[in-house]
């Protein structure tokens, strides 16, 4: 009888262990969250604009040791986070990092189209909307600064937010992906709309609530006042990872900012033919971000793959 409680303490023990054991790697597991293309975006867009894409706005995540910065995705104009993150999302996510995402820059065309066009608000107001998200998603990860990649107008507002709010101690590092930070002429509507204004119409991006879009035209009072106390905010680290092919920031070379790493992704890939809209889903820009938030190796060199104009990477 002796033995055979011996056997069935021993018994007991194991199975308690292996129990723990078992739970303890459940609770410390990654999830894994499937990474998504253009065509996912697209999908989710048509099916819930609102939604958060897979390992985004996930509640209860807390920085880990290795990845102590959360990091906030923003889309950009006429965007939303549905279309623009089903691929970084999920890829950041995986990789350890707590994400979160903000859709802002509402207004009535917004709430017209069923939530499937933001950011096009007054870009100021925007910027007062990135702040209030940054310090709730502080509060709730108890992290004392953020990540910020932004595509198009989501990775130039931050900057008013950092400039002109207050905003840059808060802020680590901000990634921008095809940013306006210097306007565009969008091949020649700049003139177009100050030909209209000048005769007194209204501006033809106004007249769909575009706030935002003449905000972003070169010359705008806006981008005089962003860019008056120059291009980098001292103390985040900043980088611009843009496409020669880009033909919504025109030219190209306006989204660079000085002090900036600069990233050209036709020096690294010469055959990716990416252009502005299909940037976020682009695998080689998206190397780029990672290794800006993280090892920010100097010569970093991403592994190229087949990369086309609205859909990036398929």
């Amino acid at each position: 009888m002796q033995l055979r409680h011996r056997i069935a303490v021993v018994v007991i023990t194991l199975v308690a262990l292996a129990a723990c054991c078992t739970s303890a790697g459940a609770a410390t597991a990654t999830p894994h969250y499937a990474v998504g293309n253009a065509a996912t975006g697209y999908a989710e867009l048509a099916v819930d604009p609102t939604a958060s894409p897979p390992g985004v706005n996930v509640a209860g995540c807390r920085p880990s040791a290795a990845h102590p910065y959360p990091v906030i995705l923003l889309p950009g104009t006429l965007y939303d986070l549905a279309d623009t993150w089903q691929a970084l999302g999920p890829i950041l996510a995986n990789a350890g990092y707590c994400v979160f995402g903000l859709n802002y820059g509402a207004n009535a065309v917004t709430t017209l189209t069923g939530g499937r066009i933001w950011s096009v608000g007054d870009i100021p107001t925007a910027a007062t909307q990135l702040g209030s998200f940054v310090q709730k998603v502080r509060a709730q990860t108890g992290a004392a600064q953020v990540d910020i990649v932004g595509w198009s107008q989501g990775g130039m507002m931050p900057r008013w937010y950092m400039d002109q709010d207050g905003g840059a101690g808060y802020v680590h590092a901000l990634v921008g992906l095809a940013p306006s930070n210097h306007g565009t002429t969008v091949d020649g509507l700049s003139s177009l709309l100050s030909a209209s204004t000048a005769a007194g119409l209204p501006a033809v991006t106004s007249l769909i609530g575009c706030t935002a879009c003449t905000q972003q035209l070169v010359g705008s009072s806006f981008l005089a006042t962003l860019n008056a106390g120059g291009d980098s905010t001292p103390g985040v680290i900043e980088t611009v990872i843009e496409t020669t092919h880009d033909e919504v920031v025109t030219p190209y070379q306006s989204a660079f900012l000085s002090g900036a790493d600069d990233i050209t992704l036709q020096q690294q890939c010469p055959l990716d033919l990416t252009d502005h809209i299909g940037i976020p889903y682009d695998s080689a820009a998206l190397q780029d971000v990672v290794n800006a938030l993280g090892a920010g190796l100097p010569d970093f060199q991403p592994n190229c793959s087949l990369a086309v104009p609205l859909i990036g990477t398929p």
